[in-house]
């Protein structure tokens, strides 16, 4: 484990309310600068600290990040940034469990114990504050180790092809080939949105998500975006546009 660089400053009392985690590394290469770029009009950061905001959920907002100008930007918003966190957790082989441990080890550190907390993107511009309390509420509800943001396939997954070396299609489950698409079993995919858990989840490696104590939240395939090209930040601020002008505001 890295070793903790925390910065000078008295601790806070301890959150009214439940605090959510917003990841945030330096050094995107197929995007750079994403955690902050505009997007829509703001950096995309503060559409997730603003959602949290609008959430009513949390006393703590924090931002968990390696580069001093997204610190900058979410402080701009309204997060916090009481910790940096080490450079070798902030390259992209760096998975979210390990920043996961970190932030709660840091905020440990400065006398903070959240049973309950939110792990949420900084790249999630278009999930809603009634997503987030979905998630809570489902996760206090089944007693479970996480709550998460999935979304359905949009075509059925058994029906998937692969383009052989030869360049010519075949099926991945042939066996499909004549099933009826409504005789096939419906398939979900992490929405990568948001993560609500337990500290000990999180920090349990044999809990990580897909953990089978998994609480699914389901949202709509047209309000789910990876981003993580620059075509998918341009069909992101399509659909957003989109909501936006149809008065769906996220």
């Amino acid at each position: 484990m890295a070793e903790l660089k925390l910065l000078n400053m008295t601790p806070p009392e301890a959150p009214k309310a439940y605090t959510a985690v917003i990841p945030a590394r330096g050094g995107s290469k197929r995007i750079p600068g994403k955690n902050i770029k505009d997007f829509c009009g703001k950096p995309m950061i503060a559409w997730s600290i603003e959602t949290a905001q609008r959430s009513g959920l949390f006393g703590s907002i924090i931002v968990s990040t390696d580069n001093e100008a997204i610190a900058k930007v979410a402080r701009e918003w309204g997060a916090e940034v009481p910790f940096v966190r080490p450079v070798a957790l902030a390259d992209e082989h760096t998975g979210l469990r390990d920043v996961m441990t970190h932030a709660i080890q840091a905020m440990g550190e400065l006398g903070r114990s959240p049973e309950i907390l939110c792990c949420l993107l900084a790249t999630a511009p278009l999930v809603r504050p009634e997503d987030l309390r979905q998630g809570l509420e489902k996760l206090e509800a089944r007693g479970g180790h996480f709550s998460y943001s999935v979304a359905r396939f949009t075509s059925p997954i058994q029906r998937a092809l692969r383009i052989r070396e030869d360049g010519l299609l075949e099926m991945m489950w042939p066996e499909h080939r004549l099933t009826r698409s409504q005789d096939l079993e419906e398939a979900y995919h992490d929405a990568g949105q948001f993560y609500w858990g337990r500290s000990a989840s999180f920090l349990d490696r044999s809990k990580w998500i897909p953990s089978p104590m998994s609480v699914p939240v389901v949202l709509p395939a047209e309000r789910v975006q990876d981003i993580d090209t620059e075509e998918d930040w341009v069909r992101a601020e399509w659909l957003f546009r989109v909501m936006m002008r149809e008065g769906d505001e996220p």
